[in-house]
């Protein structure tokens, strides 16, 4: 884990080194002033030498103008590296989550993701700046603090002695409770930020069902829970400054009775006693400072290992030792396929979500896949472009197994539309361009076309250059998806993958889609993933999903004969006039013609407009 987050220092690395050695020297300023200030007194003021006044004098001048430049350097150099070394983290975690499978990104909550690379990396670094400045200020400002009191006087020096046995028992007390609190505090932020990204991101769901105080109470509830911790960890921590005065007035009470009688006796002088009054100060402080040194990385250890863990962790997905960049067809081959979304544990079954899946898909062919929700139709394509890997058998594409390509070649290769569209802020263009970042205006507006969104956003004030919205909050959710089966169609793959990327639009521009798609892309092998048995019974085939298992893989007259499930599909659709997972909506009343545009029931018009 330490060298995980040392390496992240990188180009940082100079002004890491040189923090502690400007410190080290503004330190070695400030201790050798009180010894000087001793000597102004002694020399210089009680014996009435004015010129001993303005050598000292001067000497304590130029030593205090050095520790300003060196403790400006420093802090200069620490502040350099302390932002560096976070902004590198911050990096190393993107980067690594960028190249980690679906697989990977289950283990953790989006929350908890957010967390590590804010608080986490705030609470880093920082402990690093600490490290750098304070964790080499206060211990050798320590040493060097005692080494002159021993030196100015070793019987005096017994005092604060006693003094730091009492101080450090106290303190070491404090901090091991106070840590064991911290650890528990960053579980809590997870908490507070998986409540707060829910709701927002969420916001028109929650005010649809009128959930605010509810929200408002689950929020309220993580945000108590994280001030209580914090509470009792801050009151512990409080404990720190009455303990230090205590400890200081007692110092200087005992040196100022022991110091009088021995500067009584003449074994002492007022400056040297003067400068134990200071290192005495200096000792007891940096005591205070490495308390709370011990703090900081006793709270930052928690993070560094929520830090490194997302660094570290390998993705389960990797390009072979030699990939293949080259994809021959669109040909789709499942051989043997089970798959499961967690390991297996031993001892405990598992239903997989895919099990013995055998079929093959001809490069071109337009295939539709139904079946009830859970059936395992969205597991299946995501294993076509390598989302996640298999447990058992193999998938091949282009007549090659998955494994043997490389990542970036098969997923340009396979266009996926998810259920779940997502756009970004920016313009239409840009969001088009994701799927290819040299694409011209025409190339855009070509597969707009495609998918039917050219009519809408030629309505739009400024075309293909209207701004989106973070989320495409501006946009319906049917003008979502056909944006974004465009910017699938815009990668020109060999295989399109579009997982019921069509069920906010009507039943009319689905079917002109679907149309535009099969006479425009011939050559592309099309896999359709839908509810509505309209959506795809045109498709060459149709295969059917049930619970993770095939149970029929045919056309649609066929599978009319020979398939009970699909024959039930059927007939609620029929009957009920509604999608197989949504009965009750009446599809006669959407019927589509061979012209892709919707026909209204005879029955409805009889009583009016439809």
């Amino acid at each position: 884990m330490l060298k995980t987050l040392l390496r992240q220092v990188g180009t940082y690395r100079k002004a890491s080194i040189l923090t502690p050695v400007w410190t080290a020297l503004e330190v070695l300023m400030d201790v050798l002033i009180p010894y000087v200030t001793a000597s102004l007194i002694d020399k210089g003021i009680n014996a009435g030498d004015m010129q001993n006044v303005y050598l000292y004098g001067t000497i304590m001048l130029g030593m205090a103008m050095m520790s300003m430049v060196f403790g400006i350097l420093g802090g200069r150099c620490s502040a350099y590296a302390s932002t560096g070394f976070a902004a590198n983290l911050r990096s190393a975690m993107y980067r690594n989550i960028q190249r980690l499978a679906f697989s990977d990104i289950d283990k953790y909550a989006i929350s908890g993701l957010i967390t590590r690379m804010t608080t986490d990396v705030n609470t880093l670094q920082s402990a690093f700046q600490q490290i750098l400045g304070v964790s080499v200020r206060a211990p050798f400002k320590l040493v060097l603090s005692i080494l002159m009191c021993l030196i100015i006087d070793a019987r005096l020096s017994l005092v604060f002695l006693t003094a730091l046995v009492i101080l450090s028992f106290s303190l070491y007390h404090i901090i091991s409770r106070v840590a064991r609190l911290f650890q528990q505090v960053f579980a809590k932020y997870d908490e507070l930020n998986q409540s707060v990204q829910e709701n927002v991101s969420a916001i028109r769901l929650v005010k649809a069902f009128v959930r605010e105080d509810y929200e408002n109470e689950k929020f309220a509830r993580a945000a108590d829970n994280l001030y209580r911790l914090y509470v009792k960890a801050e009151s512990l921590m409080a404990w720190n400054h009455p303990i230090m005065n205590m400890v200081v007035y007692g110092c200087i009470i005992a040196l100022s009775w022991l110091g009088a009688h021995y500067i009584v006796e003449g074994s002492l002088t007022t400056g040297e006693l003067t400068s134990l009054f200071t290192y005495v100060m200096s000792i007891l402080m940096s005591l205070m400072m490495l308390s709370m040194v011990f703090v900081m990385l006793t709270q930052s250890a928690a993070s560094a290992k929520r830090v490194a863990e997302i660094i570290e962790e390998e993705p389960d997905i990797v390009n072979p030792d030699q990939p293949v960049y080259e994809i021959a067809d669109g040909s789709v081959t499942f051989r043997g396929v089970r798959f499961d979304y967690a390991r297996p544990t031993p001892g405990k079954s598992r239903r997989s979500a895919l099990f013995n899946v055998n079929f093959s898909i001809a490069s071109g062919e337009t295939i539709g896949i139904i079946g009830g929700t859970g059936s395992g139709k969205s597991s299946l394509v995501n294993l076509v472009s390598r989302l996640y890997d298999v447990t058992e058998g193999e998938v091949l594409v282009g007549g090659r197994n998955v494994k043997d390509y490389d990542l970036t070649a098969l997923r340009n290769a396979v266009s996926v539309v998810l259920q779940n569209n997502i756009l970004f802020s920016g313009t239409i263009l840009d969001n088009l361009r994701w799927g290819n970042g040299e694409a011209t205006e025409e190339d855009c507006r070509r597969v707009c076309q495609i998918a039917c969104a050219d009519e809408f956003i030629d309505q739009m004030p400024e075309g293909y250059h209207t701004h989106i919205e973070q989320g495409g909050t501006n946009v319906s959710g049917g003008q979502k998806q056909r944006l974004c089966i465009a910017r699938a169609l815009l990668k020109k793959p060999k295989i399109l993958v579009l997982d019921d990327s069509t069920s906010a639009c009507d039943t009319a521009t689905d079917a002109r889609i679907r149309k535009a798609i099969h006479t425009q892309l011939p050559e592309m092998t099309k896999i359709i993933i839908a509810q509505r048995i309209s959506s795809v019974e045109h498709c060459d085939r149709i295969l059917v999903m049930d619970n993770g298992v095939v149970t029929g893989f045919d056309t649609h007259d066929n599978l009319l004969k020979t398939n009970a499930l699909y024959q039930e599909i059927y007939a609620i659709q029929e009957a009920d006039m509604g999608d197989f997972d949504q009965k009750g909506w009446n599809s006669e009343s959407h019927q589509v013609g061979s012209d892709g545009r919707g026909v209204t029931d005879e029955r409805k018009a009889k009583g009016g407009a439809a």
